[in-house]
C-alpha cells in the first residue's frame, strides 16, 4: 500500500550510502571527507524537513504533504543517478532529506488517524517492520547492482507511493479539524465500509477535536515549563542516547567498516539486512509484553557488548595480534550490535515519545525530539568516517563502554 512505500523509500534513502560508498568514490573519484557529507547531508535536508512538517500536514493536508513529499523525492534520486560529480550528489541527497524528514512525520500520523483503535498498535507496528524490511532490502540489492541501479530501485516507491495516493481517502481527523463535514462523512464511512455505523466514532472524532482547540495554542516555550519539562528530557534524552550509540555512523558506513576489518562488504551488508528482520519482529512481540524500560536495558547492553567486540577486533588488526579472528570478531560485533539496537533502541525510543507528551504539547514536542534525533544523526554520521581513520585502535571500544555505563547508571537511578 502507500504506507508500505513510503517505509521502504525512507529506509532506501537513509540506508543508500551503505552499500555504494566504494562504487561512488571509484567512479567520481570523491574523498573520504566528500563521501562523509554526502552520507550526512541527508540529515540536513531531514532536519528541515522535521521542523517544516507539521505547518504543511495541518495547512495541506496529509494527502497532500504525502504526494508533494515524493514528487520531490523522485527528482533527488534522479539527480544522485544523473551526478558527475559531488555537487548534484550533495543536491539529491538533500532532497531525499526533506522528503525523509516529511514523511517520518507525516506517515505516522495518517497511520494513527485512519486506523481503527483495536488495529492502531499493530499498524504502527507493522510501519516499523516495513521499515527494517526496507533497510534489509536496500542492502541486500545494493551489494548486487551499481550505485546508478540502486538509484532506480529507490524511484520504485516513490512512484508507487504517488499511485496509491490516488486511491485511499484524505485523513478523517484532519477533515473534521479543517471543517469539511461531508468530506470527513465520506472520507470516514469508504475507510470502515459502506455498512459500517460510523455515527459513535464520528462523534468520537469531533470531540477530541473540540478538546484539542479548547487548548491555548502551544508555544516552544511551555515545553520547559514544570508540569512538562521531564518529558522533554525523557524525549531528548532518549534521542540522545539513540544517536551518539552510532547506528547512522554503522549503518551509512558498513560496507567500509567490514572492508577495513579484512570481512566482504556486500556479504557483511546481505547479513546485516537478513538479521534485521527477525530481531525487529521479536522486539515488537515483546513491546508490550517485557515493558520499555526492560528492551531498553537489554538493547544497550548488547549494543555495548556489539561495538566491544568490534573494537577489540580492530585493536587486534593494529598490533598484529591473532589476525585470523579479526574479520569474524568484526563481523559478529557488528550484528549482535544491529539485531540488539533493532530490538529496543531503534523503536522504543519513538514509541515512549509519543506517549509522555501532554496532548496541548505533542505536536511541538515531538517536533523538537525528532529534530534533536536528525541533529545527533548529522553529528555521528559525518564524523565518523573521520573517527575510523583517525582514532586509536580501541578508542572506539572504550567510548562504547564509557556510553554503555554512563547509560546503564541514568536508567538505574
Amino acid at each position: 500500500d502507500a504506507c508500505a512505500s513510503f517505509s521502504y523509500s525512507l529506509v532506501h534513502a537513509v540506508g543508500y550510502s551503505a552499500p555504494t560508498q566504494s562504487g561512488i568514490e571509484r567512479e567520481l573519484g570523491l574523498s573520504m571527507a566528500e563521501f562523509a557529507i554526502f552520507g550526512s547531508v541527508l540529515t540536513i535536508g531531514a532536519m528541515i524537513g522535521a521542523v517544516t512538517s507539521g505547518r504543511l500536514a495541518d495547512s495541506l493536508g496529509r494527502k497532500m504533504t504525502m504526494r508533494i513529499a515524493a514528487i520531490i523525492c523522485v527528482f533527488g534520486w534522479l539527480s544522485i543517478h544523473f551526478a558527475k560529480g559531488a555537487t548534484m550528489l550533495y543536491f539529491g541527497r538533500t532532497l531525499l532529506g526533506f522528503c525523509t524528514g516529511v514523511l517520518s512525520y507525516v506517515v505516522p500520523v495518517f497511520i494513527a488517524e485512519i486506523a481503527p483503535k483495536d488495529l492502531r498498535g499493530g499498524l504502527a507496528t507493522s510501519n516499523q517492520l516495513l521499515i527494517v524490511c526496507g533497510s534489509s532490502t536496500t542492502y541486500i540489492t545494493g551489494a548486487l547492482v551499481t550505485w546508478r541501479n540502486l538509484v532506480l530501485v529507490g524511484i520504485v516507491p516513490s512512484v508507487l507511493l504517488l499511485v496509491g495516493l490516488l486511491f485511499i481517502p484524505e485523513s478523517p481527523r484532519w477533515l473534521a479539524q479543517a471543517g469539511r463535514e461531508e468530506e470527513f462523512h465520506a472520507s470516514l464511512q469508504r475507510l470502515r465500509g459502506e455498512n459500517a455505523d460510523i455515527s459513535e466514532e464520528a462523534i468520537e472524532i469531533k470531540e477530541y477535536i473540540e478538546s484539542l482547540q479548547s487548548f491555548p495554542r502551544a508555544r516552544i516555550q511551555d515545553l520547559f515549563l514544570s508540569r512538562n519539562i521531564y518529558a522533554v528530557i525523557v524525549g531528548v534524552g532518549l534521542m540522545i542516547f539513540q544517536q551518539l550509540g552510532g547506528i547512522n555512523g554503522v549503518g551509512f558506513y558498513a560496507s567500509f567498516i567490514f572492508s577495513s576489518a579484512g570481512f566482504s562488504g556486500k556479504l557483511g551488508t546481505i547479513l546485516i539486512g537478513i538479521v534485521q528482520i527477525p530481531i525487529t519482529l521479536l522486539g515488537a512481540f515483546l513491546m508490550d509484553r517485557s515493558g520499555r524500560r526492560v528492551l531498553l536495558m537489554v538493547s544497550a547492553s548488547g549494543t555495548f557488548l556489539g561495538c566491544f567486540l568490534a573494537g577489540i577486533s580492530f585493536y587486534l588488526k593494529a598490533h598484529g595480534l591473532f589476525l585470523e579472528w579479526v574479520p569474524a570478531l568484526a563481523l559478529s560485533g557488528i550484528l549482535v550490535y544491529i539485531g540488539a539496537y533493532s530490538i529496543g533502541m531503534g523503536p522504543v525510543p519513538w514509541v515512549i515519545m509519543s506517549e509522555i507528551f501532554a496532548i496541548n504539547i505533542k505536536a511541538i514536542g515531538g517536533s523538537l525530539v525528532t529534530l534533536i534525533s536528525w541533529l545527533g544523526s548529522f553529528a555521528v554520521s559525518y564524523s565518523f568516517n573521520f573517527l575510523m581513520d583517525w582514532s586509536s585502535a580501541g578508542g572506539r571500544s572504550s567510548c562504547s563502554l564509557r556510553r554503555a555505563w554512563s547509560l546503564y547508571c541514568s536508567w538505574q537511578g
